[in-house]
């Protein structure tokens, strides 16, 4: 059975590089996307109405599970 080669390429049969290690321009992509923004347009979200529901419905059921939990906690301290 032969050794596993190693992963690590031969730094001299890599192509695109330059003597020292370093590559021609234009050879590695740029670093970041050229656009500035949204390239199409951002669908609409619900409504205000409809969200501030939902944060009431959500608000008003943490609150009973909260004074569930403190009336509990009372009742095993008497």
């Amino acid at each position: 059975m032969t050794t596993p080669a190693t992963p690590d390429p031969d730094p001299a049969d890599t192509p695109g590089l330059e003597p020292g290690g370093s590559v021609t321009p234009g050879d590695t992509p740029p670093g970041e996307s050229s656009t500035s923004g949204a390239s199409d347009r951002q669908p609409r979200t619900g409504s205000t109405g409809a969200n501030w529901a939902a944060y009431v419905i959500i608000g008003a059921t943490v609150a009973v599970v909260l004074l569930f939990f403190v009336g509990y906690v009372v009742g095993l301290l008497d």
